[in-house]
């Protein structure tokens, strides 16, 4: 079994499953540090270099810079160099009027303080409302900072074509868009993968697992309404409403392990799988604090599926009747169910008030 790779760009290269750091922020419940730091070696040793984090991740930038310093110090530099970070600068929706370039270079050299690096690999830049401040002007400073050599590459995240083709136009080269994408959610194939595959952009997705609801753990489970013990579930809970009835969610299941059972693998494998198999899509973002599930996680790579499979999972999702819109429409609503969930403003204080409890961008 080999971790398949990708090319953002030429001098840019990932493995197609990237270890999601945002469990590690402290919202899924207490977090044993030493032991999330320590076990990131077992995912590089294994192949899958490329760790997901972001600026307003509490603690996150700084865990993983923690375990580039220590694979540097006891396994040298080209060890250590394996490792390929993806992070955000998600600026607080309370400041965005405010947003200068003195502060986005403060951003930029925060996060390469925390992680501990000389260039920023990957930034992915979202910006809370597009109507308000000047995001063109943020997206121009990284651009200043990349041609200075602190950023490497310019990625966006949480919005469909409309955008990224205006700051296309104006000269910002967007390698990859981070977009939620999964069994349960296909609105980046609408649009924003025919015009990446366009404009040489690739996608990086999230909620590929539905925060663990692709999982057998839910399966012939009861409907649990939306009574959970961390914020990503209440997010996803509402994605299976729009895709569709509990009993339909349960049908999508059915199929996804029926075609795990016929390859020796997990369903979790499958629903990833069949992400990996979109057009435009460069990796998956898989959540794990530790490394035990890794073993399952690699699963990824030891089958394909066939025509016969595509089709079993295909016509589920034909009876879906959601969600609908453009990459992000629903969330970006802040005064619908999906908004009204968001944190806003956690760049600058994590404990900020909120519209109501859910989760950050990607």
């Amino acid at each position: 079994m080999t971790v398949e790779t990708a090319l953002l760009r030429p001098d840019h290269p990932m493995s197609r499953v990237i270890k999601g750091c945002w469990q590690l922020a402290g919202d899924h419940g207490p977090v044993d540090r030493a032991a999330a730091i320590a076990d990131m070696e077992a995912f590089l040793d294994a192949g899958i270099t490329t760790f997901d984090c972001a600026d307003i991740y509490t603690g996150v930038e700084e865990m993983i810079g923690a375990f580039i310093a220590d694979v540097r110090r006891r396994r040298g530099s080209e060890v250590a160099d394996r490792v390929c970070v993806h992070t955000k600068l998600v600026p607080d929706l309370g400041r965005l009027a405010e947003i200068g370039p003195a502060d986005i270079d403060a951003i930029i050299d925060r996060s390469l303080q925390r992680l501990g690096l000389e260039q920023l690999h990957l930034v992915q830049f979202f910006w809370w409302d597009l109507t308000t401040g000047e995001p063109l002007r943020a997206l121009e400073t990284l651009k200043r900072a990349q041609e200075r050599g602190k950023i490497r590459h310019i990625g966006v995240t949480n919005w469909d074509y409309a955008p990224i083709e205006t700051f296309a136009a104006a000269g910002i080269d967007i390698a990859s868009a981070q977009v939620q994408y999964s069994v349960l959610d296909q609105r980046p194939a609408a649009t924003l993968a025919p015009w990446g595959a366009a404009h040489d952009m690739q996608l990086l997705c999230y909620g590929t697992l539905a925060g663990g609801f692709l999982t057998e753990a839910w399966l012939d489970r009861e409907d649990p309404g939306f009574s959970f013990e961390n914020r990503s579930l209440v997010k996803y809970r509402l994605i299976i409403d729009e895709f569709g009835s509990w009993s339909l969610f349960q049908a999508l299941l059915a199929a996804l392990k029926a075609v795990g059972d016929k390859h020796g693998v997990s369903l979790a494998a499958v629903a990833s799988r069949w992400v990996l198999d979109q057009p435009q899509v460069a990796g998956v973002i898989v959540g794990a604090r530790y490394a035990r599930h890794l073993q399952k996680t690699l699963q990824i790579f030891e089958f394909a599926l066939d025509a016969e499979d595509h089709a079993r999972i295909g016509a589920v999702i034909a009876e879906s009747r959601g969600p609908g819109g453009p990459v992000y429409g629903l969330e970006s609503d802040r005064s619908g169910r999906h908004g009204r969930i968001m944190k806003y403003n956690l760049n600058t204080r994590p404990d900020a008030p909120v519209l109501g409890e859910a989760s950050p961008p990607g």
